[in-house]
């Protein structure tokens, strides 16, 4: 009995100092907590507040009325956006494109970080690192005039090219932009260009922090580099790519709007294969000024990628718990 009783006191005497765990901490990491602030605040203010809009997405939302205002439609929105055969198709391509952004991205991401740990040369290693980021920092609109300069039927380098080494005759020119069979390679390999460079540098970060004793003792063993890279390097880098993949997959459902608009525009032709939920919403609130359908896309669109995220998740804890983000 006086065991029981002393081991309940000792719990209280553990929950008072856990109340006052955080109080304490605070004076003790004043500045600490200050400087995480800005980015508390940010959050609040532009990813939580904004979320009182879902209401939109079940209202006929009058500009009028205001947001409390407006009528209660339920799930006519849904069912309008559901009804047509766009849903599949955008759902699809957003799905589609992405999960080809994703993996390709990761593969040279991994590429380009052991191709520039192996360079020995400081100087030149630094100037191929250079190179490789840069693309990232250029906008997308910028890009796409370089695509429209290589693209064009008339103008188009590729297609000056071909009929310069006879490949193709005069008024037989490849028309890229009517053409949707080509566009998502050409997605790919832009998105490739652009931003695999950049995400390199946590991998070349996760490779310079390894243990570089056991590349001394796998070289004294008689090890090549290729069998370094594959037996020492490439399963060390398994958790960062895991974990990054799945914040990847956290955006998975959320096309590249800035990307997509500014190199495909509004072109029927490519819809089949470019159209994504982003730019299906963004054509729709130009187009139709339809504020309570694009809510509804929008929620659609958020909650199954939470539910990705959450699947995607209990899969990484499954089988690389130090992986899962929670």
């Amino acid at each position: 009995m006086s065991v029981a009783l002393s081991s309940n006191k000792a719990d209280r005497v553990v929950m008072k100092k856990k109340k006052k765990s955080f109080l304490s901490d605070l004076k003790q990491n004043l500045y600490l907590y200050l400087l995480v602030l800005p980015g508390v605040l940010f959050f609040v203010i532009f990813s939580y507040l904004p979320m009182v809009g879902i209401i939109l997405a079940f209202q006929d939302f009058n500009v009028m009325k205001g947001l409390f205002g407006s009528e209660f439609v339920g799930l006519k929105n849904f069912e309008y956006f559901f009804s047509s055969k766009d849903w599949l198709v955008v759902t699809w391509n957003t799905v589609y494109l992405n999960l080809l952004f994703l993996f390709s991205g990761l593969f040279f991401a991994i590429l380009i970080a052991i191709v520039l740990s192996e360079i020995r040369s400081k100087h030149y290693k630094k100037a191929t690192q250079s190179v490789v980021i840069l693309p990232h920092f250029i906008s997308w609109t910028l890009v796409s005039m370089f695509v429209f300069a290589l693209l064009s039927t008339d103008v188009g380098f590729i297609n000056a090219i071909l009929k310069t080494f006879g490949f193709i005759q005069e008024g037989e020119e490849i028309n890229f932009y009517s053409n949707p069979n080509l566009w998502v390679a050409i997605l790919v390999v832009l998105k490739i260009w652009k931003d695999a460079g950049f995400g390199s540098v946590i991998y070349l970060a996760a490779i310079a922090g390894m243990d570089q004793s056991m590349y001394e003792a796998a070289k004294i063993d008689g090890a090549s580099r290729l069998q370094c890279i594959t037996k020492i390097t490439l399963p060390q880098l398994r958790s960062t790519a895991v974990l990054l993949t799945l914040f990847g997959i956290g955006g998975i459902f959320h096309g590249d709007l800035g990307m997509i608009y500014a190199i495909v525009g509004d072109n029927p032709s490519l819809y089949e294969a470019t159209d994504v939920i982003d730019t299906y919403v963004f054509r729709m609130l130009r187009q139709m000024n339809e504020m309570s359908m694009t809510a509804a896309i929008g929620f659609y669109q958020s909650l199954v990628g939470l539910v990705i995220v959450f699947v995607a998740n209990y899969l990484a804890r499954k089988y690389d718990s130090d992986s899962a983000i929670f």
